[in-house]
C-alpha cells in the first residue's frame, strides 16, 4: 500500500513537469535545430552523401591490387587425367585437388583510376553543397511558418479588441435605448456586428491553429498539442532595407551551397572527360599467380612409393610473373562516343551553374523588391492605422450623441481593424524578406529580438 502511495505521488509529481514540457514556448532557433536534426528529406540527403562519400573510397582502393584464390577436389572415374603426372589412368578413380592464387595490378590505363578519384572527391563536396542547400530550405520554410504563426496571433488580438470594444458599446447603446435617446435598430446593428467579429474572431483563432500544426509537422513532432512559440520583440523604427541586390549577390554568389554545388558538378564533369579519354590509353598490366595440386594415383619418382599430400602440394608449387599490354584499336566507336558525351555533359554543366547563378540574382531581386514593397506599406499602414484610431474615436462619440449610425460607426471600426491587419501583414513581411536577405549574406536566421532601424 505504501509503494502505491509513492507511485502515484511520484506519477503526481511528474505530471506539471509533462505539461510545463508541452506548453514550452519554442523559439525559432529552437525550431530550426529540431527541423534540421529530424527532417527526412535532409536525412535522405544525408544517405546520398554517404554513398558519395563510399564511392570516393572505392576509387582509391581500386589502385591496390586484386588478390584472388581457388581450391578444387575433384574425381575421376574410368580414362581419367591425372592432372599432377599429365598421364592417363585407365579404370580407376582418382580423386586430385588443386590450389591456385593469382594478383593483377594496373601499372597504367590513361591515368583512369586517378581521374576517377578526383571525380568523385568533387561528387562528394557537390553532394555536401546540396545537404547545407536542403537544409537551408527547411530553415526558411520554419521561419517563415513560426512568422505565419505571429502574424495570425497579433491578428487575433487586434479582433479580440475590436470584439471587446464591441461588448461595450453594446452596453453603451443598451442604456442609451432604455433611455430612449436611440432607435433599437442602431442596438440591433451593433448586436450584428458583435456576432461577425465573433466569427472572425473563430476564423483567425483557427488559422492560428493550423499556421501551429504546420510547423510541428515541419519539425517532425507527434502532435501539436501544448505546441506554441515564443514571441520576440519587433520593433521596426525609420527602417530601410540594407544594402542593394548586386552588392547582396556578390558575397552569396561565393557562399551559397547551390552554386558551390553546381561549381563543384562541372569539375565533376570535367574529369569524366579525362576518363573518357583515357580510354584511348593503352592498359598495362602485371600479374603474378601460384598454383599447386594433389592426386592419389600419384606415386614417389625412383621409389615408387606413396606419395604424401603435404608432400605433393610443397613439390608441385608453381609460380608465374608477367605484364599484360592491352592496346585499344577499334571497339564499336565506343570511346570517342564516351568522349563527346562528356563534352556535352560539361557544356550541361556549364548552363546549370549559369542558370543557378541567375536564379540566384532573381531571388534577392525578389526578396529585395518585396522588403521595399512591405516597408512602403508598413509606413503607410502606420499613418492609416494612426488616422483610423483617430476617426474611429470620433465615431464613437458621435454614436453616443447620437449623431451617427450602427452602421456608420461599425464601418468605421471595421476600417481601423483592416489598417491594423494591413499593418501587420505588412510589418512580417518586411521581417521574414529582409532575415532572407541577411541569410544570403550569410548571418543566421534568428529573432530572439529585432530592431531594425535605419542603416
Amino acid at each position: 500500500m505504501k509503494r502505491k502511495i509513492l507511485s502515484l505521488g511520484f506519477i503526481m509529481l511528474l505530471s506539471p513537469l509533462t505539461l510545463l514540457s508541452q506548453e514550452k514556448a519554442w523559439t525559432l532557433e529552437e525550431s530550426i535545430a529540431h527541423a534540421l536534426q529530424n527532417n527526412i528529406r535532409i536525412k535522405q540527403q544525408e544517405i546520398m552523401t554517404e554513398y558519395q562519400v563510399a564511392a570516393l573510397e572505392q576509387s582509391k582502393l581500386n589502385l591496390l591490387p586484386t588478390l584472388n584464390g581457388s581450391a578444387s577436389h575433384n574425381y575421376a572415374f574410368g580414362r581419367a587425367l591425372d592432372e599432377t603426372t599429365y598421364e592417363f589412368t585407365d579404370n580407376q578413380t582418382v580423386q586430385s585437388n588443386n590450389f591456385y592464387a593469382g594478383s593483377n595490378l594496373t601499372l597504367f590505363r590513361g591515368l583512369i583510376n586517378y581521374n576517377t578519384i578526383q571525380k568523385n572527391k568533387y561528387q562528394v563536396l557537390a553532394s555536401e553543397q546540396d545537404l547545407e542547400r536542403f537544409r537551408d530550405d527547411i530553415s526558411l520554410s520554419v521561419a517563415l511558418a513560426y512568422l505565419q504563426i505571429l502574424l495570425n496571433q497579433e491578428l487575433v488580438t487586434a479582433t479580440e479588441a475590436q470584439v471587446e470594444l464591441t461588448a461595450q458599446q453594446i452596453e453603451r447603446t443598451q442604456k442609451l435605448v432604455d433611455a430612449g435617446s436611440l432607435a433599437r435598430g442602431n442596438l440591433l446593428d451593433i448586436e450584428a456586428q458583435a456576432a461577425r467579429e465573433e466569427l472572425q474572431l473563430v476564423n483567425r483563432q483557427t488559422q492560428v491553429t493550423l499556421a501551429l500544426l504546420t510547423l510541428a509537422q515541419m519539425l517532425e513532432l507527434p502532435n501539436a498539442e501544448g505546441f506554441a512559440v515564443a514571441k520576440p520583440v519587433i520593433t521596426i523604427d525609420d527602417a530601410s532595407v540594407n544594402g542593394d541586390p548586386a552588392n547582396i549577390y556578390a558575397v552569396a554568389e561565393k557562399m551559397r551551397p547551390e552554386i558551390l554545388s553546381a561549381e563543384y558538378q562541372l569539375k565533376s564533369a570535367e574529369y569524366d572527360l579525362a576518363i573518357a579519354k583515357g580510354g584511348r590509353s593503352p592498359r598495362l598490366t602485371l600479374g603474378a599467380s601460384m598454383s599447386t595440386g594433389y592426386s592419389d594415383q600419384r606415386l614417389k619418382p625412383v621409389t615408387f612409393d606413396a606419395y604424401p599430400f603435404g608432400e605433393q602440394i610443397n613439390d608441385n608449387l608453381s609460380y608465374g610473373l608477367g605484364f599484360s599490354l592491352n592496346i585499344p584499336i577499334f571497339n564499336g566507336w565506343m570511346v570517342n562516343t564516351g568522349i563527346k558525351n562528356s563534352q556535352l555533359g560539361i557544356e550541361n554543366s556549364k548552363y546549370v551553374l549559369e542558370n543557378t547563378k541567375k536564379d540566384l540574382y532573381k531571388s534577392i531581386q525578389q526578396a529585395y523588391t518585396d522588403a521595399s514593397g512591405a516597408l512602403k506599406k508598413f509606413n503607410a499602414s502606420q499613418k492609416a492605422v494612426a488616422a483610423m484610431e483617430e476617426a474611429f474615436r470620433y465615431a464613437e462619440q458621435k454614436l453616443d450623441q447620437g449623431m451617427v449610425t450602427a452602421v456608420e460607426y461599425n464601418q468605421s471600426k471595421t476600417n481601423l481593424l483592416n489598417a491594423q491587419s494591413e499593418m501587420a501583414q505588412a510589418k512580417y513581411e518586411f521581417v521574414f524578406k529582409t532575415k532572407v536577405l541577411d541569410f544570403y549574406r550569410g548571418i543566421p536566421l534568428t529573432l530572439e529580438q529585432i530592431t531594425i532601424l535605419a542603416r
